[in-house]
């Protein structure tokens, strides 16, 4: 019997390690965290993109996604939601004209399963209006917020 409760009780903890779910107003009806995270991979976002949870997804060009879920925009000028992202995600120039991100070819599908993982990322839970924020949530921080550099090797 004890040992039945110790197997149900590790399986319940593996049952949450997955990514977080969203909150109601980012969660996209059909998408697939999962799925998202290998389209991510298969289509290269890495090589532009910092992305938590993929590997290799180092990459300084565009802007890092890290705490995406907590973003106010998507392309720069349009309000970060399921709807806004999926279509950015499809066609870069139509949301935001002159960006940098290419279009990737992504489906409707796999758009939004890519937002999906996105939204997986850097949630946080909601502060009431008027609660003061922890000491370093806001405001300058007295060190510098950049990828360290790698220690240079001898020139080759």
């Amino acid at each position: 019997m004890d040992r039945t409760r110790r197997g149900l009780a590790l399986l319940l903890l593996l049952a949450g390690c997955g990514e977080a779910a969203p909150p109601a107003e980012l969660r996209i009806v059909g998408g697939d965290a999962a799925r998202g995270r290998a389209v991510i991979t298969e289509h290269g976002c890495g090589s532009c993109h910092v992305i938590p949870g993929i590997t290799g997804a180092v990459a300084w060009v565009g802007p890092p996604l890290m705490e995406w879920a907590r973003r106010g925009y998507v392309g720069g000028s349009q309000s970060n939601t399921p709807e806004n992202l999926v279509a950015f995600l499809r066609n870069p120039q139509a949301l935001s004209p002159g960006s940098a991100m290419p279009a990737l070819g992504l489906t409707e599908a796999e758009a939004r399963d890519a937002a999906t993982y996105l939204y997986t990322i850097g949630q946080a839970p909601a502060v009431p209006a008027g609660m003061p924020l922890a000491e370093g949530e806001a405001g300058t921080r007295p060190e510098p917020r950049m990828r360290p550099r790698a220690e240079a090797g001898p020139a080759q």
